[in-house]
């Protein structure tokens, strides 16, 4: 039987998808559940299974082409004996059947322990696993060695091909330039931050925190608190629970604009930015008021997980009032993040630092953080930011406040 398997309906926002790369090729066999084909869409990578298990018999349509809600994809032959295509005369120098049979089990199992992100850089170059010359799992960084010994190699080729006399090697131009389309997901993102600089009216206000007395708590309570909850405590469920108090003395800074009318949310759906291969994507912690430390932490690391994996969902990238950006992890020390629209605010973490403050009169040495608030200023007034950002201060340079929401 001949059973087609089609593009998954997509949400309302989206209106198409492009085709990755597919995992099986025409003749090969496949199982029930088995990921078939990899969609790419503005916010996540859809992974699409075989409705059936049986034998890939044709595909539909080519990596890079755009395809709709309910396109049909390929076709699977669910009689498996009836879809494998005769094997012509082989060379002699082509392996026998078993040895052929032994390689394919290899490749599939190195193919699966790559990530998304090193098969696609595969797919785009037309490359197979077994060029880049690595015996065990393969990187995404063992890949960009390839290519750029490859790039190399021909580059020196064509300058001994067009300038064969050696003294002329020494003027030889060894630039190089590539071309590759952008992304779904880098497009989107291109699209969002234009739409930001171009509709809203953006301020930055900034601060700094003295993190002493959080660092004190994280090193007192950590041990107890991934035995209790099963993972780390970090800085970001400080954050978040500083924002939401913070928000719930300034709803205006949760609030957002709908043609004439101020929106007010009387929930909070945080945004976390995660930084990708494929771009900087924003998941939801949704009522993160109702959320305690631990849930949150656990939140943040699987959002962490899944991003890597390319696994985030459209509900968990779909909403938010607020987000949070933290450009620290990568060293940043101030800068000024973009809003994401409709949104009205939006914080920026740094990277904590030792500095010499002031307290009580002596000069002391402490971990200190600046964080940048950018807002809307046709909604949000500047004292209205920065009382907000002041309360964020407050209540991370006391956090006992914030466990006591006082």
């Amino acid at each position: 039987m001949r059973i087609e398997i089609h593009v998954p309906q997509l949400p309302e926002s989206v209106q198409d998808a492009t085709l990755l790369q597919w995992r099986r090729q025409p003749g090969e066999p496949v199982a029930k559940g088995e990921v078939l084909v990899e969609l790419e869409t503005d916010k996540v990578v859809l992974e699409v299974p075989a409705s059936d298990a049986g034998v890939l018999a044709e595909v539909k349509c080519r990596p890079g082409e755009v395809v709709h809600g309910g396109q049909a994809l390929a076709v699977i032959e669910t009689e498996a004996a009836a879809a494998v295509p005769a094997v012509a005369a082989l060379p002699p120098e082509r392996p026998a059947p078993v040895q052929q049979e032994q390689a394919a089990v290899v490749k599939q199992a190195v193919s699966q322990a790559m990530s998304p992100a090193v098969r696609r850089l595969l797919n785009e170059h037309g490359l197979e696993p077994d060029q880049i010359g690595s015996n065990g799992r393969i990187t995404k960084q063992d890949v960009l060695d390839f290519l750029a010994r490859r790039q190399t190699e021909a580059a020196v080729a064509e300058q001994q091909e067009i300038r064969p006399e050696p003294q002329l090697a020494i003027c030889a131009d060894s630039r190089g330039e590539r071309r590759v389309p952008m992304t779904r997901l880098r497009s989107r993102i291109a699209e969002r931050m234009m739409q930001s600089q171009h509709t809203t009216a953006t301020l930055t206000t900034f601060n700094e925190v003295n993190m002493q007395k959080i660092f004190d708590l994280r090193n007192a309570y950590k041990a107890r608190f991934e035995k209790e909850h099963k993972v780390k405590l970090g800085f970001m469920s400080f954050f978040v629970k500083a924002v939401v108090e913070a928000l719930k003395r300034y709803p205006i800074v949760n609030a957002s604009i709908e043609g004439n009318d101020i929106v007010f949310h009387d929930y909070y759906d945080i945004g976390i930015a995660v930084s990708t291969d494929r771009g900087l994507v924003v998941p939801i912690l949704r009522d993160a008021d109702a959320l305690d430390f631990g849930a949150i932490e656990r939140a943040v690391a699987e959002f962490s997980q899944k991003a890597r994996e390319s696994r985030l969902s459209y509900e968990e990238l779909t909403g938010g009032t607020f987000s949070i950006t933290n450009g620290g992890i990568f060293g940043s020390l101030l800068s000024t993040p973009i809003l994401n629209p409709p949104q009205s605010a939006i914080l920026g973490m740094h990277a904590i630092k030792e500095r010499p403050v002031v307290e009580n009169g002596e000069i002391v040495i402490r971990p200190m953080i600046y964080l940048a608030l950018s807002y809307d200023h046709r909604l949000i007034d500047g004292r209205d930011a920065v009382s907000f950002l002041v309360t964020i201060k407050e209540l991370l340079e006391d956090p006992v406040r914030i466990v006591l929401s006082i």
